[in-house]
């Protein structure tokens, strides 16, 4: 405490700060105004590319908990937290023109993976994998993750000397191999074995941009239906029922709409990353039932590329209804000019951390794809294409030569 006293002291940041004028222009307020019932961002929207080189090369001006990590100590209001959790760190940092991003730093190097005995629910969290979750996703057009960005940072310049909170900085220390490093504080997994280090102050680490404020843009969390057992023996009944899903169509809101079509999505999203610990998702209230669900926390992807976690389609398998659009893009991502590691790799170049994801992983996503197609001609083998590809589109039809067909 003494020795942060005497940084901010250096830094002049002892004196009260004089108010900032909101400038409609930053990249953050502008982001945050082309939400729409579409997505959280237009496609190639300059918005997004400003955002993403701001979140890297803006200064911090703060750093704190998230209110993950408060709700668990007690130290804030719990009613404004959607989805309280904290197991893993996580640091908010706040940049000039009212900037915020979700901080995730490194904690597995790109090129190990998950050990086979790992239960999903304590998996390591990756920066990387949060980082090539957006990408993904926006290749995909559904632009449901909040823009995502690599970056370096000096742990002792840009959180522990700009921090005001007391917790956060009692849990920083220099390590025997004089690299500077910190922990999170919380009851469980934050202890100094779990610390992450600088080298010496240099840190990676993942910068997810902050969605407008719950007050401004409340949001639901709602449990996953096809949600794991979190326990070391226990089954959910999607596990053990194959007809499942007659159950959820039973249920408002997944009996009409696109509730359950985005769920698909979702399921084919998961699956390609393997991300299984979707245990809820959001929604914004605004854009009522038939909104799209927000693809946060992604950090649990990407961990094994030798395995396909196919548990994770059950949604797909079980329901066989996907929207047409989706197909489509699925198909031409299967297209050798188009192949979806190939667009992948190219992406992930643009971030400033490249190379994001090892050859397997990116091969891996290839392979995952035949499957969830796989999947689908099972479907409308049974079922019929009608019943199976639900038409999501008045947009025209492109010509039949720019078509890929469904049976392919």
């Amino acid at each position: 405490s003494r020795r942060h006293k005497l940084y901010r002291e250096e830094l002049n940041l002892t004196s009260l700060a004089v108010p900032l004028p909101l400038q409609p222009e930053a990249s953050w307020l502008q982001f945050h105004l082309g939400i729409s019932r579409d997505g959280l961002y237009p496609r190639s929207s300059p918005v997004v590319n400003r955002l993403l080189r701001d979140m890297q090369e803006f200064p911090t001006v703060s750093a704190d908990y998230s209110q993950d990590e408060k709700a668990l100590l007690g130290a804030c209001d719990c009613s404004q937290i959607v989805k309280p959790s904290g197991v893993h760190l996580k640091l908010v940092l706040r940049f000039q023109d009212f900037g915020k991003a979700m901080f995730k730093p490194m904690r597995q190097k790109r090129e190990e993976e998950t050990p086979e005995d790992f239960f999903y629910f304590v998996d390591f969290q990756r920066h990387n994998a949060e980082i090539a979750a957006f990408h993904l996703d926006r290749i995909l057009d559904f632009r449901r993750v909040p823009p995502t960005v690599g970056r370096l940072i000096n742990v002792t310049k840009e959180i522990l000397e700009v921090t005001k909170n007391e917790v956060l900085q009692s849990v920083f220390f220099v390590s025997p191999a004089s690299n500077v490093c910190f922990f999170a504080k919380c009851p469980y997994m934050c202890k100094t074995e779990y610390a992450v280090c600088g080298n010496p102050h240099l840190l990676e680490g993942s910068l997810s941009a902050f969605l407008p404020s719950l007050n401004l843009a409340p949001r639901l969390s709602i449990p996953n239906p096809w949600i794991r057992s979190y326990s070391f023996d226990g089954k959910e009944e999607w596990e053990v029922n194959p007809l499942y899903c007659n159950t959820v169509r039973e249920i408002y809101p997944y009996s009409n709409g696109n509730r359950l079509l985005n769920i698909v999505d979702m399921a084919i999203f998961d699956f390609l990353i393997g991300n299984m610990d979707r245990h809820h998702y959001e929604m914004f209230t605004k854009f009522g039932d038939d909104g799209f669900l927000l693809h946060l926390d992604n950090a649990r992807g990407f961990g094994r590329h030798s395995h396909d976690e196919t548990s994770i389609l059950a949604p797909l398998s079980q329901c066989c209804i996907i929207k047409r659009t989706t197909l489509l893009r699925l198909q031409l991502l299967a297209e050798p000019e188009y192949r979806l590691s190939d667009v992948m790799r190219e992406s992930l170049l643009q971030d400033p951390l490249a190379p994001i994801l090892t050859e397997p992983h990116l091969l891996a996503l290839d392979r995952r794809l035949q499957l969830i197609l796989e999947a689908v001609r099972k479907c409308i083998d049974t079922y019929g294409e009608a019943t199976v590809v639900a038409n999501d589109t008045t947009q025209p039809q492109a010509p039949v030569s720019d078509r890929v067909k469904v049976d392919t």
